[in-house]
């Protein structure tokens, strides 16, 4: 029953790396005549599903030979068992794989970004070698403190704390009246225009902000919908191709018990 399941696996494999070598052969980016990725993409689902398929029914033939049983209930679980051990290991393959690669793409980036924030370290201890964190910060909060008119403000003043009261909208819902009003100041002395047509930008861009959050609201839930969609396809095909493997393993099996193979040759020697 291992031999068999190896042969299953090996011969599936070798189908498949074919398959892909001459689906290779047909992209052409020179005279632009490659195939369509959805034409590429159903060529190789139905060769991986023929090679799997005749893979498992080899291989089912191969462990009902081996085994010299001449019954074909006994061929059924020799089918069935190959179809299962051929399963398990290329779920255990893949995973492996799939496994070591994202080891490898998370050490890659883990040493990238490790060399990154090195690297900016000492930029940072070059630039300011007598600087700590907490100098900075106290900098920061001199640099934005400042008289509160707005028009006496400068521009960064002006725009940290729009920025800060926006933050504060998006992230409440909405804002207060005091808030607002501050708001309308500031936007109007940095815009140089009344207090009133300040409003109205703000309230525009408000409306403006929510429709588009609706919009993204709504391609989020038809993306969703269509990627469950997808998946519960994608689900019922993998089952179908499930059942398939497991039928061409038993059929395999069947036609390898010694009675069938002996009938076989006294019809031919006939």
């Amino acid at each position: 029953m291992i031999a068999g399941a190896l042969i299953a696996i090996v011969v599936g494999m070798s189908l498949n790396v074919l398959g892909f070598a001459i689906g290779v052969t047909t992209v052409d980016a020179v005279a632009r005549d490659t195939p369509t990725a959805g034409t590429l993409g159903i060529a190789g689902s139905v060769w991986m599903l023929v090679a799997n398929l005749l893979g498992l029914a080899l291989g089912g033939y191969a462990a009902a030979r081996l085994s010299g049983t001449s019954d074909a209930p006994d061929a059924t679980l020799h089918g069935a068992a190959v179809w299962a051990t051929s399963c398990l290991v290329s779920v255990v393959l893949l995973g492996s794989i799939a496994s070591g690669a994202v080891h490898t793409a998370g050490s890659a980036l883990s040493n990238v970004m490790g060399g990154a924030a090195q690297g900016l370290g000492h930029v940072a201890s070059a630039a300011a070698p007598d600087t700590n964190p907490e100098e900075l910060v106290d900098r920061a909060r001199i640099a934005l403190s400042g008289p509160s008119d707005p028009a006496r403000m400068t521009t960064e003043q002006r725009g940290a704390e729009i920025g800060e009261l926006l933050s504060k909208r998006v992230a409440n819902g909405g804002i207060s009246g005091n808030d607002r009003t501050r708001l309308n100041q500031l936007v109007a002395a940095e815009a140089g225009i009344p207090e009133a047509e300040a409003a109205n930008r703000i309230q525009a861009y408000e409306a403006e902000a929510q429709r588009v959050a609706q919009e993204t609201e709504q391609k989020a839930r038809e993306a969703a919908d269509a990627a469950a969609k997808a998946a519960a396809i994608a689900g019922f095909w993998l089952f179908a191709a499930l059942i398939l493997g497991a039928g061409a393993a038993i059929i395999g099996a069947r036609t390898g018990t010694r009675d069938l193979v002996y009938l076989a040759s006294q019809r031919r020697s006939a």
